[in-house]
C-alpha cells in the first residue's frame, strides 16, 4: 500500500533535507554503475528552497532559486545518477537522483562527460514522493 502525505508534511520533510545538507553541501554525479564519480558540485550555503507539494529546487552558488550550478568533470563517462552529501561527505540523498538533458531530477547541458569538461546544471529539483 502506498502512503500519501499532506502537503504540509511533504514541505516539512523536504525542509529537513535542506537542513541536513547544511552549508555548502555537495552534489555528486556518478555513472550508471553508481560508483564511478564523474563530477562534484558545491551547493550554495542554503542548498535550495522548498515550495508547493514538497518540491526542493536547488539554489545556484549565489543562493538564488532555480539557479545554475557549474563545475568541471573529474572523470569521463555518462552521468546518470546523483547523490547529495554534506560538506563533510556524509550522505543525505544516496545515488537515487537521475541526471540527464531532460525529464530527470537534475538537468544538465550535456551528461556525456570528458575529463575537465565544463558542466552546467540548468535545473535541479527533488520531489517528495
Amino acid at each position: 500500500m502506498s502512503v500519501t502525505y499532506p502537503n504540509a508534511t511533504k514541505v516539512a520533510r523536504m525542509n529537513a533535507v535542506v537542513t541536513a545538507i547544511g552549508a555548502s553541501g555537495k552534489l555528486k554525479f556518478f555513472a550508471a554503475d553508481g560508483t564511478t564519480l564523474l563530477a562534484t558540485f558545491t551547493l550554495a550555503a542554503i542548498a535550495g528552497t522548498v515550495a508547493g507539494a514538497g518540491v526542493l529546487t536547488l539554489s545556484d552558488q549565489n543562493g538564488a532559486s532555480a539557479g545554475i550550478l557549474n563545475t568541471t568533470a573529474s572523470a569521463a563517462g555518462t552521468a546518470a545518477r546523483a547523490s547529495i552529501t554534506t560538506s563533510a561527505d556524509v550522505d543525505v540523498i544516496s545515488n537515487t537522483l537521475t541526471v540527464g538533458t531532460s525529464g530527470t531530477d537534475i538537468i544538465v547541458d550535456n551528461n556525456v562527460l570528458t575529463f575537465g569538461q565544463a558542466i552546467t546544471i540548468t535545473s535541479g529539483t527533488i520531489t517528495h514522493a
